[in-house]
């Protein structure tokens, strides 16, 4: 099994079609919706995390493409110089997966890995741009 996230961009025409449904019943991947904007009539994306067998995620992706929909792996990192920040906490407000955020006892940034969502709002956030995204 394998593990990787992916932003999922679909034309207004698919809003209807139950896709992430045949990506877990036809394709076996288990999705973890980290993000979502699907809006009828509308282009949607979704920000999802998906585990599956190498050849049933290749499989999925395959049918996502010959149905319009756009797959962009998401590879992307969050890089924080702990060395100079100040602890300030203007990023947590951003944190929507709660992936930063200030230890209670020590008042210090904790940062989660395992919960970011590479979304960038912190980055924004942050009053002297000690936070970084790259690849």
């Amino acid at each position: 099994m394998i593990k990787r996230r992916f932003l999922i961009n679909f034309p207004a025409e698919r809003s209807q079609k139950p896709l992430t449904y045949h990506l877990i019943k036809d394709f076996d991947w288990r999705i973890n919706i980290l993000r979502a904007t699907i809006t009828e009539g509308k282009e949607g994306r979704l920000l999802i995390e998906v585990e599956a067998k190498k050849q049933d995620m290749e499989r999925g992706i395959s049918f996502l493409e010959e149905e319009k929909v756009s797959v962009n792996p998401m590879e992307k990192q969050l890089y924080i110089d702990m060395d100079k920040c100040i602890h300030c906490g203007a990023c947590t407000a951003t944190c929507f997966s709660e992936a930063l955020f200030l230890d209670k006892e020590t008042w210090e940034l904790t940062f989660d890995k395992s919960k970011c969502v590479v979304c960038g709002l912190c980055a924004k956030a942050c009053p002297i741009g000690i936070i970084k995204l790259g690849f």
